[in-house]
């Protein structure tokens, strides 16, 4: 016996699927209907862009109904200042918004300088290397959970649990598993992900591109933003000030890059200073470079920031020499105050387009060039200003709230679909990249000499990662 939300998805899919096979012509149909005193208002755009590409967005309200409490837990290492953190914070607080959710985080540890989160949020301290985390699922009925880590035996002991759905959440790249000492991870969970139902991607080249050609079932969600674009007021650009943010203990952030820039910058631009902003206290390797370098007066540890806003607005230039990145939201966040943005070789993060200039070399002396041309020439740094700010206006995080809450209830209601996933890129797009990207490789990694676009794109190339 079909319930209520049966009928009413296979009636809706019927519509749909009816409307792609009769109508030909772009037209917009609006269809409100009764059924059993749940309103469905559904609005479908059909765009025919090409008689193969028939594109079809469908936004509906009050598709997806429970009378149940859904119960959803956020698995993440710790709520302490990052990216990821940063952006499971925003999160976790909006869902605990919703009354049909009831939320848990579980983290291995509580620390200082935490994000904020709702009192609504159930906190469970756990040890992902224990079975604790299997007894807190199954204690709390969790229905749905958000996995945030590359752990095989964990994903692998979390599948085995009846009535859970795990929803695995990619915070990498898988370039970031090339050039890291963790290998291994990289080719024990991307054949996790080859085997699971829900991955998320925060890259849209891996997305539309690689994890298509991989055989892996994914969708696209952006970080979400810090700030408000309407609230801030962008940095005036009056300062030499260069900024650099991150974890500098990080060897793939690539401080030293950086560091060793502000050398050739001072030798054009003496008043230079460049502002250090990183929550980690053993970063005594870079703090040797400085001091080799004679830099202590122009390069300012300034340790980690709560209110990192009052050096956004007083900056000019935002080096970031890191070697891999997902989607960094720092630079989301530097952009959205209007600062330019210098990055080494990362060409495919979702925040890459409008007041970026990158650099396909690590040679601080080509860094330099780039950073004295913007902090010299007026008219240019405002151009990257402009176009920066710009470029975050498409960012929304209400939308991408609403995302979520599809994906949540599709999740959950076992109607999971990709209508709502437009690839972001085109294959020549993709294909283009790859190609900066294994000439990078080939530069970086003398023993990835002779790889090429074959080797990437055939996943046996994951399997035998161990020859890099």
């Amino acid at each position: 016996m079909f319930s209520i939300l049966d009928k009413e998805f296979i009636i809706d899919k019927v519509i749909y699927f009816c409307l792609n096979y009769i109508f030909k012509n772009h037209i917009l149909i609006i269809i409100k209907y009764f059924f059993k005193s749940l309103v469905l208002i559904s609005t479908i755009y059909i765009m025919l862009e090409s008689k193969k590409n028939l594109i079809i967005l469908l936004n509906q309200t009050n598709f997806y109904k429970t009378n149940n409490i859904i119960k959803l837990a956020i698995y993440s290492h710790s709520l302490n200042n990052g990216g990821v953190e940063r952006n499971t914070a925003i999160l976790l607080n909006y869902i605990s918004t919703i009354e049909l959710f009831e939320i848990y985080l579980f983290t291995d540890i509580i620390s200082n300088n935490e994000y904020k989160i709702s009192n609504k949020i159930k906190r469970v301290i756990i040890s992902y290397k224990s079975n604790y985390l299997k007894r807190q699922l199954l204690k709390n009925k969790i229905n749905i959970l958000i996995y945030q880590f590359y752990d095989k035996p964990i994903i692998e002991m979390l599948k085995k649990i009846r009535n859970l759905k795990i929803i695995l959440y990619n915070h990498s790249c898988f370039l970031f598993w090339i050039y890291t000492k963790d290998r291994f991870i990289f080719k024990n969970v991307y054949n996790e992900y080859k085997k699971s139902n829900y991955v998320i991607s925060i890259v849209p080249f891996e997305n539309d591109f690689l994890f298509k050609k991989w055989g892996i079932k994914s969708i696209f969600m952006n970080n979400f933003l810090t700030y408000d674009y309407n609230k801030v007021i962008k940095s005036d650009l009056s300062s030499n000030n260069i900024l650099m943010i991150g974890r500098g203990s990080d060897e793939n952030k690539r401080f030293y890059l950086g560091i060793r820039a502000m050398k050739y910058i001072l030798k054009e631009i003496q008043k230079s200073q460049m502002i250090v902003i990183s929550d980690d206290k053993d970063i005594k390797y870079i703090k040797k470079i400085v001091k080799f370098l004679n830099l202590e007066n122009n390069i300012n540890f300034v340790g980690y920031s709560a209110t990192p806003e009052i050096y956004f607005k007083n900056a000019s230039l935002h080096i970031f020499p890191t070697i891999a990145e997902a989607c960094p939201m720092v630079l989301s966040e530097t952009k959205i105050y209007g600062i330019p943005n210098i990055l080494v070789g990362i060409d495919y993060v979702s925040n890459i387009k409008g007041g970026v200039v990158i650099v396909y070399d690590d040679d601080p002396e080509i860094i330099a060039k780039y950073a004295i041309k913007i902090l010299t020439n007026e008219q240019y740094k405002k151009t990257l200003s402009k176009e920066a700010r710009k470029s975050m206006k498409k960012f929304n995080n209400n939308i991408l709230f609403k995302k979520w809450v599809e994906l949540l209830m599709a999740v959950n209601n076992d109607t999971y679909n990709f209508y709502f996933n437009k690839n972001k890129l085109s294959e020549n797009e993709s294909l283009y990249i790859l190609k900066n990207q294994i000439n990078l490789l080939r530069k970086r990694i003398p023993r990835l000499e002779n790889i090429n676009i074959k080797d990437i794109l055939n996943f046996s190339f994951i399997e035998n990662i161990n020859y890099i």
